[in-house]
């Protein structure tokens, strides 16, 4: 559809009523035009042709949305946004306001990435906490982990109920079976509930807590973070090489700050008992008091859901 203005650009002069009032009928006859007559029958020819290049630009866009590319290849002069047109009535007259509206597609993806910067992660592929799956889908993915599956949802569906509580899951389970996953998807559904959540990778978080040992400011700041975000996963804990540092001072004072007010997480291929046993041994030597120690501060805050299944990992999606 060209604008009037396109086509006196083109036009010799003797042409120019008769087209302009061509395309002045063509546009007041275009349904979306005889619609807003219908809602404002107030408005009246003049007002109308007064304001053909808001109609105009209305109607383009709104035919442009009815046949969407997608977001990235919107064709619109604002991306992501449609023009509206407003009808007002002052001292007797009519007049036509137009104002660009975001469109769902543009509110979806704002949503989207709203969520997301809710979760922050140390070292973990963000694959799974993108892929926002469907509760249907995820059961059918593998129906040997159905009840782990199906408690990670009841936790999910109690916040969303009650609020968070100091108790968080612990899901044990062999390699590949889809702990990390599970616990990605919680943070994600929680995240559309408001809730942050971070998500630390052990192994390798254990090793950049060592070179942050020179980095006070860092580290004190990587700390708080841990310490005072809604929802804490320690994924692959007891994978790490543990140190009477890390255990004591780094795990103990997280913990120890987080228990009774905020829930914490863990995905592990050991039990309680093997989970114990990792925390004691050290370069330095067996000191199963600390382990204890710091079992005290794991063990009574989490429900234990154990993850069985294939193992998924070369598979996509997991």
């Amino acid at each position: 559809m060209e604008s009037l203005g396109d086509m006196l650009k083109r036009s010799p002069f003797k042409q120019r009523r008769a087209e302009i009032e061509a395309k002045t009928k063509e546009m007041l006859n275009q349904p979306l035009v005889q619609e807003l007559v219908a809602e404002h029958p107030e408005l009246d020819q003049q007002t109308l042709k007064l304001n053909l290049n808001k109609l105009y630009q209305y109607v383009k866009e709104h035919h442009a949305c009815e046949q969407c590319p997608g977001l990235e290849n919107c064709p619109n002069d604002f991306e992501g946004h449609f023009t509206r047109i407003d009808v007002h009535e002052r001292d007797g007259r009519c007049f036509l306001e137009d104002c660009k509206v975001p469109c769902q597609k543009l509110l979806h993806h704002e949503r989207q990435q709203a969520v997301r910067r809710r979760v922050r992660s140390f070292y973990v592929d963000e694959t799974a906490l993108n892929q926002g799956y469907s509760a249907q889908e995820i059961l059918e993915r593998d129906y040997e982990r159905i009840g782990a599956v199906t408690q990670v949802m009841d936790y999910i569906a109690k916040v969303s109920e009650q609020g968070l509580t100091p108790s968080g899951l612990y899901l044990s389970g062999s390699f590949g079976t889809g702990k990390t996953f599970l616990m990605s998807y919680m943070l994600y559904e929680l995240a559309r509930l408001d809730y942050t959540g971070v998500i630390v990778y052990m192994p390798e978080f254990v090793e950049e807590l060592k070179s942050m040992f020179q980095e006070p400011g860092k580290l004190r700041e990587t700390m708080e973070t841990l310490k005072e975000t809604d929802l804490l996963v320690f994924d692959d804990i007891g994978a790490e090489n543990m140190t009477p540092w890390v255990r004591d001072h780094v795990l103990g004072s997280i913990l120890n700050h987080r228990m009774n007010r905020k829930p914490t997480f863990y995905t592990s291929n050991y039990d309680m008992n093997g989970l114990l046993k990792h925390f004691s041994y050290t370069r330095e030597g067996e000191d199963i008091y600390k382990a204890e120690r710091l079992m005290d501060r794991i063990q009574p805050y989490v429900e234990v859901v154990s993850v069985n299944g294939q193992n998924k990992r070369g598979q996509k999606p997991q």
